[in-house]
């Protein structure tokens, strides 16, 4: 028989196991009707059968009386039995076996218990009505309700902390207190007064039935969706309070002859909710319960609603005895519980106001002012200056840009040049005071709005300036500015204003900075000019008239060619060659730094791979182009590379990409596109090493292959003025920069090599390649050619048999 049972089994389970994997919904519903129902059923047969044979009892008196005591451990058997089977079989979590284990442990002791019952009631079928439960038996059944109650109070609840922990405590209290208060008074209190008073064991395991319903009931309310299903929590919860409140009332209204009913129809009922809560939680395991559990916080509420009714019976001229009293008196705890409850609901709900009203301030205040410096912003200067045209009162801007703050972000970083700009501000305050509106407007560029005749904005300017002659800031950094003056003229409009103090700012940077200008009229025409070069630049693009020049990289042993630089010109058809320090910055202002970028790449890739097809693939080892901030921070630039070499055949690691070190501190766009450039085989070079934060820590987050010593630091290093301390100072920098190079395994180049004394000094530095006037000048693409073809014959001749 029980070779037949497991071949039934497997025969299922192969059953399940060839279901079309296509259809998960099918193969989950086939588990699902293999491993809980069939208990579900067997203990809904076992109830039904008690009832059939209760109503033949009363009826036609079938049966000695003790049979009504057989059911419910007989339930309890497959109610066990089936918490064997979810444990067996289904993947728990942690909390959720322990959980069930836990109950497991209490099915097993409640049905031993009843059980022992049972056996007493059949062996002594007589004294059925008059015959109470054996203490043993009831010693099992309160373990059993003890571990149950121990099993839900361990099952994990919302965290929280704080204010909010309290409250949730308060919350589970009165929840708790009052559906206990409720239960109390409808089944406990009456069978205590009752005319046939049940036994002591009786009452006891209702009011331990009770806690674990009132217990389960607390706890789902607040259970955020854990492992242990809320659903099977619930008919937990049901099992024993339901049936126990079902007992209550039968005897309370019949006496001694509920015991029959109450064992053979109401009391099965706890192993069918049982068993319906283990499979709830089998259903939660595979997912096939659907919609979402709805949150249980209106429990509290309702409880407060419950705790009532006592009240209301009392008030309408119930009995008032003792246990109606210990009621009343958890009504009380209760309604005291809830003012507790309000007035941390009125302490929380003030703080939130208050909250509420410092972040619409703090809101409202970092909206008009700079978050850096703290002073106004360009939103708040734009609205006071539209304030003061609106209302015709004589108004003026200066408009203040430090000279070459870039250069404090290269050398000293952004840190340094953040404190600087918090100086300035300060600086700001102090010489405007109450005469005007101090500005940040963007970046390193602010403003002062001076609304009213009672300051000359010329005399201001002149104090700013010399405010500025002296070292600001922790770091006791000298900066200048260049200031533009407008004045608002009548039909005067806010961008035309902050216009001519643009053009006021730009001209005097073009006479030499650290000075003021006030507007005139056609002031902005050479400005204008400007602004066209970058109209005209976007024609060049269209019309090709960019020109990609290389500039070779040589080995400073024997002047070997191994690489190029790329470089852009602009052959103007009026201008002539504009060179780049002239459009390039135009480029950056504009955006057009992106296309002529993608310009430059292609037409690199695209030469240094036909340099490869016509020389072999090791003429020319790498071919390199500058790459800036803006190329980075564009999210197509990667797709662009990818494209390019794709296009040419170029391999990976013949490109290379040169990048400048404030370029790499651009944020974490940049980090990313440069990591993964890195991936893709390619080699990236630190340009103008030296110039900018020049530190250990930039080269080890910075994927570099190469590393290129700037021309600054070349210059003057091949000096002999016979001190050898100030040669070594020349050479501090460079020596400094090969040994950080060679520890990291990184390549070097010096730029700007201008001489054979400079050759020979950083050959002695360990240096191995260069670039420079005096090793090659930039050319044509031809003229790498040649250079290439020139060294192939030489490679040829020494090669070729004496």
């Amino acid at each position: 028989m029980a070779r037949s049972h497991e071949l039934t089994r497997v025969r299922a389970v192969t059953q399940v196991a060839l279901l079309p994997t296509t259809d998960p919904t099918v193969e989950v519903a086939a588990r699902d009707r293999q491993i809980t129902p069939r208990y579900v059923w067997t203990t809904v047969a076992v109830a039904a059968l008690g009832a059939a044979w209760c109503a033949a009892n009363f009826t036609v008196g079938a049966g000695t009386e003790a049979l009504a005591y057989t059911f419910v451990p007989v339930g309890g058997v497959f109610a066990a039995a089936s918490v064997v089977d979810l444990l067996r079989r289904a993947d728990l979590a942690p909390v959720t076996r322990r959980f069930w284990r836990a109950l497991l442990v209490a099915a097993v002791a409640i049905t031993i218990g009843y059980g022992w019952l049972a056996l007493d009631m059949l062996t002594h079928a007589a004294e059925t009505r008059t015959r109470s439960m054996p203490l043993p038996a009831a010693a099992c059944v309160a373990i059993g309700f003890v571990v149950a109650i121990w099993a839900v109070a361990r099952v994990p609840v919302v965290e929280a902390g704080g204010v909010e922990r309290w409250r949730i405590l308060l919350d589970r209290m009165i929840a708790f207190l009052g559906c206990a208060a409720l239960l109390c008074y409808v089944g406990l209190a009456p069978m205590l007064a009752a005319d046939e008073p049940w036994s002591p064991q009786a009452m006891a395991l209702v009011g331990l039935a009770f806690l674990v319903a009132v217990g389960a009931a607390t706890k789902v309310s607040f259970v955020a969706g854990g492992p242990v299903d809320r659903v099977a929590l619930r008919l937990v919860a049901a099992s024993g309070g339901v049936t126990a409140g079902l007992v209550a009332v039968l005897a309370v209204r019949y006496g001694y002859v509920a015991a029959i009913p109450a064992q053979a129809i109401v009391m099965p009922l706890t192993p069918v909710l049982f068993t319906l809560g283990v499979r709830a939680q089998w259903r939660a395991e595979l997912g096939t319960r659907r919609g979402r559990p709805r949150n249980g916080m209106l429990l509290p509420y309702l409880a407060v609603v419950a705790v009532d009714v006592p009240l209301l019976a009392v008030a309408f001229g119930a009995p008032l005895n003792w246990p109606v009293r210990v009621v009343l008196i958890a009504a009380v705890v209760v309604t005291a519980l809830v003012s507790a409850r309000q007035f941390i609901a009125y302490r929380e709900n003030a703080r939130l106001l208050r909250n509420t009203r410092v972040q619409e301030e703090r809101l409202q205040y970092e909206v008009s002012h700079d978050g850096l410096t703290g002073l106004a912003n360009r939103v708040l200067f734009r609205d006071r200056l539209a304030s003061a045209l609106t209302a015709t009162t004589p108004a003026s801007v200066l408009l203040v840009d430090l000279d070459d703050f870039k250069t404090v972000n290269d050398l000293l970083g952004h840190g340094v040049g953040d404190r600087l700009l918090v100086s300035v501000a300060q600086l700001l305050r102090a010489e405007v005071g109450d005469d005007g509106l101090p500005v940040r407007v963007a970046g390193d560029e602010f403003a002062v709005l001076l609304a009213g005749a009672e300051t000359d904005p010329e005399e201001l300017a002149g104090r700013l300036l010399a405010a500025l002659d002296q070292p600001i800031s922790q770091h006791r950094l000298l900066v200048q500015a260049s200031i533009g003056i407008a004045d608002a003229v009548p039909g005067a409009t806010v961008d035309s204003v902050l216009r001519d103090a643009d053009v006021a700012m730009y001209t005097a940077k073009q006479r030499g900075k650290a000075s003021f200008v006030r507007y005139v009229d056609g002031m902005g025409e050479p400005v204008l000019a400007h602004m066209q070069l970058g109209g005209e630049l976007r024609r060049a693009l269209d019309d090709n008239e960019l020109r990609v020049v290389y500039q070779p990289i040589l080995r400073l042993d024997d002047n070997r060619l191994v690489g190029v630089e790329a470089l852009v010109r602009w052959h103007h058809p009026t201008r002539g060659v504009v060179g780049p320090a002239e459009f390039i910055p135009a480029a950056e202002r504009t955006g057009l730094i992106v296309p002529l970028g993608r310009f430059v790449l292609r037409e690199t890739c695209r030469q240094a791979a036909a340099w490869s097809l016509e020389f072999g693939p090791d003429a020319l080892r790498e071919a390199g182009l500058n790459v800036s901030a803006r190329q980075l921070h564009d999210p197509d630039f990667v797709a662009d590379v990818t494209a390019a070499l794709a296009d040419s055949g170029l391999p990976c690691e013949q490109l290379v990409l040169e990048v400048t070190e404030s370029a790499v501190l651009r944020g974490q766009q940049v980090s990313r596109t440069l990591v993964e450039l890195d991936r893709m085989g390619i080699r990236l070079s630190l340009d103008d090493f030296g110039t900018g934060e020049s530190s250990l820590s930039l080269l080890r987050a910075f994927p570099a292959a190469i590393v290129k010593l700037d021309k600054s630091f070349v210059d003057g290093i091949e000096i002999d003025d016979g001190q050898a301390a100030a040669a070594d100072a020349r050479q501090a920098v460079a020596r400094a920069v090969i040994q950080l190079a060679h520890a990291l395994g990184l390549e070097t180049v010096a730029e700007g090599v201008e001489s054979a004394e400079q050759v020979a000094v950083l050959r002695d530095l360990g240096y191995t390649r260069g670039q420079g006037y005096y090793l090659a000048r930039p050319m044509t693409a031809d003229g790498v050619s040649g250079l290439l073809a020139h060294q192939q014959t030489a490679d040829l001749g020494a090669n070729w048999p004496p």
